[in-house]
């Protein structure tokens, strides 16, 4: 009774255990993403995003498609580091759909000297080729 026990503990963990590492790999990649951003570097904050003309980024002007236009949008809006601020995320949730999608639900908040701005995110993250990356975000 006590082995079967056990063996049952090892069996419920197994899916937990196997959530862990992919969860802090999101959380990993989107904490260097805003250091990445803070040191005024929207190249690399950019290596979190998928490579693809089937990225999509919704914004408040609607939706930008493609990975080198989401880049051009982030550069024409954050032309200089007054623009840029200190970016601050804080992670509301973050849910595992399938064992290769993630979404995350979060608060932005910018801090600048032209001004305070900040919102909510929704970013659906995939796993493609061991990478997570972002697929779509949805930001406001």
């Amino acid at each position: 009774m006590r082995l079967l026990l056990i063996l049952l503990c090892f069996v419920l963990a197994g899916p937990v255990s196997a959530q862990v590492p992919d969860e802090l790999a999101i959380r990993q990649l989107l904490s260097r993403q805003q250091d990445d951003w803070n040191r005024g570097d929207i190249e690399a904050f950019m290596q979190g995003y998928w490579k693809s003309d089937s990225l999509m980024f919704i914004g408040s002007k609607g939706v930008t498609y493609g990975y080198n236009n989401t880049w051009e949008r982030y550069k024409k809006n954050y032309d200089s580091r007054d623009k840029m601020g200190t970016l601050k995320f804080d992670l509301l949730h973050v849910n595992r759909l399938s064992d290769l999608v993630f979404m995350v639900v979060g608060k932005w908040h910018l801090t600048r000297t032209v001004g305070d701005i900040g919102g909510h995110y929704t970013l659906i993250l995939r796993k493609i080729n061991g990478q997570w990356v972002i697929v779509s975000d949805h930001t406001s």
